[in-house]
């Protein structure tokens, strides 16, 4: 199955439909008088496709046991037809449409099953995913122009040339990905009035969004957020809860960042762990869903706010 150890937990909802045609009208009669010998044709089918939804990764190989926190199957009778209409509902990592499809399709098979022996011309056709939310696509703010960020490395040993830079190629790569437009980086030894004053000077040039990484640790030598955290306009410290909670159910040691987050001016600065390791899974934690600080922002000048 793909990995979706990455993915964070978001609401996630679909909902499927499939159809049923029948080739008398009396067949219609009888499922709505209940007059059907095998039985009650449609408590049936809503039993049975309950059953499929909770079923799924069971039959599908690449579908994940989710938790089913809300399964609802609907039906519209017409003159020679009953729509299906599966509604599936979890917070998870993964999304639900499978699980619908699969709940709206056995629905179908469970009514052709109990009216077939009173119509022979009763088809299945139509099975599709009619909506689907949840997930990063949905959380994801559109932007005329491209944000603009940049990127402060902040270790001793990549300002002197002893190591090798890794955690910013990784929050580089990962902010080309998501359409930012990289304005700048730079390297800085752990030295709270050198970080100071390039993350200052970054906001008055007019970046947007400023991450760097490094120096949140608990070694003498980590010293960022005392360098971030007096510049700072405004505190965020949700941004950094949700990144630790994240990282906590991936890595014990998580609980121990201290990065926190903030504004200056409408610049957003977020600082990240030194790892790359923890780079990137606080970017996972965080991005897409935080730029919408910055279109908040964007918005709120716009109309001269």
């Amino acid at each position: 199955m793909i990995d979706i150890t990455h993915k964070p937990t978001t609401l996630r909802e679909a909902t499927a439909t499939a159809l049923v045609t029948v080739s008398d009208p009396a067949t219609i009669a009888a499922l709505k008088e209940k007059r059907v010998p095998k039985g009650d044709v449609l408590e049936s089918a809503r039993v049975a496709a309950l059953f499929a939804v909770k079923k799924t990764h069971e039959l599908i190989p690449d579908c994940h046991p989710l938790p089913i926190e809300h399964a609802e199957c609907t039906f519209t009778v017409g003159e020679m037809e009953v729509i299906v209409t599966m509604r599936v509902r979890t917070i998870y990592r993964t999304g639900v449409e499978v699980e619908a499809m699969h709940g709206a399709s056995v629905a179908a098979l469970t009514i052709y099953d109990m009216l077939k022996p009173i119509d022979k011309g009763v088809m299945i056709g139509g099975i599709r995913l009619l909506e689907k939310k949840g997930g990063k696509s949905d959380w994801k703010d559109r932007f005329d122009i491209p944000v603009k960020a940049a990127v402060l490395v902040i270790s001793d040993g990549v300002s002197s040339g002893k190591k090798e830079d890794k955690a910013g190629i990784a929050i580089e790569d990962r902010l080309r990905q998501l359409g930012v437009e990289l304005a700048g980086n730079a390297v800085v030894p752990d030295e709270p009035e050198q970080i100071g004053m390039r993350v200052n000077a970054w906001a008055n040039e007019g970046i947007e969004l400023i991450l760097t990484t490094g120096g949140t640790g608990l070694s003498p030598r980590d010293r960022t957020p005392e360098a971030i955290a007096p510049i700072l306009d405004r505190e965020v410290p949700g941004i950094m809860e949700a990144a630790r909670s994240y990282g906590q159910e991936r890595m014990p040691w998580a609980m121990m960042s201290r990065g926190i987050a903030g504004m200056i001016g409408r610049t957003l600065v977020i600082t990240l762990p030194g790892s790359t390791r923890g780079a990137r899974e606080t970017m996972d934690a965080l991005f897409p869903f935080v730029l919408h600080v910055v279109k908040v922002q964007e918005m709120a000048f716009r109309h001269g706010q």
